[in-house]
């Protein structure tokens, strides 16, 4: 294992990230031991078994990726871990607002989780629809154990959307135990991902949107989820998010909205803080 630190602009809000990492962790695919998460991460050569840590500088990334790979992971881990965030222009823009102020002045530097792969963000979210955390890190593990490639003795390789798609609902839900209705969302979203549906974090974000709103089973909350993880759309929100509508004190997702409409273009953070203060409780 070789290993390199990619620096960030400090401070860092450290454990609320891996709070999320830890929180969301899908047994088989990735690892937290205090504070060191552990991951497999595709890569053009294949996937990687990658480690993070966090100095008061920067994260540690400890990996065998190929010479050839190593820019490529480098923008992954920065896009994921949010290593570019401007956030003092951030904690500027929420200095003065009654409710973000305080959370910013708790929790300094935090950043928004992103994702290292498109397909797998999306089916994980898919799995982890209308069921507590804990199912949905289940439902994530048992997909990955049934359908992954071994990358290592420990850990497994998500699978590519080709490979799901070959499969069939029936295939998909015996194997994780889903609904009749959620196996088959999984299949379509593996179906469209093969084709044409562009999960990429560059994706256009209209026809990104609208394509998953086409997918049967695929509503408004996993779309503008999807934008805040995958495209990595610091002005995205979710205002029917069951855990944000309880931060802000209100009862619909129009409501939500609304009050969002202040924090823009920085939505995705106050986002972030608002599940974070919830979080911790």
């Amino acid at each position: 294992m070789s290993a390199v630190t990619l620096r960030f602009q400090a401070p860092y809000a450290v454990e609320p990230l891996t709070g999320a990492l830890r929180a969301h962790c899908v047994a088989g695919l990735e690892r937290h031991d205090d504070g060191v998460h552990t991951r497999v991460i595709p890569l053009p050569s294949g996937p990687v078994v990658v480690s993070v840590s966090w100095t008061d500088e920067g994260v540690v990334v400890d990996s065998d990726v190929p010479v050839a790979d190593s820019a490529e992971l480098e923008v992954i881990v920065r896009r994921w871990l949010d290593l570019d965030a401007d956030h003092t222009a951030v904690e500027a823009a929420f200095c003065s607002d009654e409710l973000l102020a305080p959370l910013v002045t708790a929790r300094p530097g935090l950043r928004v989780l992103g994702s290292v792969d498109g397909f797998e963000t999306a089916v994980l979210t898919v799995l982890g629809q209308q069921v507590s955390l804990g199912a949905a890190r289940t439902f994530g593990g048992r997909f990955v154990g049934a359908f992954g490639a071994a990358v290592d003795a420990e850990f497994l390789a998500f699978p590519d959307p080709a490979s799901v798609a070959a499969l069939s609902p029936e295939d998909i839900q015996k194997a994780v135990g889903l609904t009749t209705a959620r196996a088959k969302t999984v299949h379509t979203l593996a179906t469209a991902a093969a084709n044409d549906l562009d999960l990429s974090w560059d994706a256009d974000p209209v026809q990104f949107r609208r394509e998953l709103l086409s997918l049967t089973g695929i509503g408004p909350w996993t779309a503008d989820y999807l934008t805040v993880r995958i495209l990595g759309d610091r002005d995205a929100f979710v205002p029917d998010d069951l855990v944000l509508k309880r931060a802000l004190g209100v009862s619909s997702g129009k409501e939500a909205a609304a009050l969002s409409e202040k924090w823009r273009p920085w939505r995705a953070y106050a986002l972030f803080h608002l599940w974070t203060k919830e979080a911790f409780l």
